[in-house]
């Protein structure tokens, strides 16, 4: 039995619906060194929820 992820990484559709922004503006962002750390694995780009809410709440502040 496999052991269920409690803590996973987010996908850029992922963090693109919690921002709700389009996935292209992620994308531009990350080009500008702007937005939420985000981690390349193969050809995906990851992102750690924590980072992510981190990011959000210094943007709110």
């Amino acid at each position: 039995m496999r052991t269920p992820v409690v803590d996973h990484l987010w996908s850029v559709e992922d963090v693109s619906a919690f921002l709700r922004v389009p996935v292209e503006t992620l994308y531009q962002w990350r080009k500008r060194k702007y937005g939420p750390p985000a981690a390349r694995i193969g050809r995906h780009l990851r992102y750690d929820p924590a980072d992510v809410r981190a990011w959000f709440r210094e943007q709110a502040a």
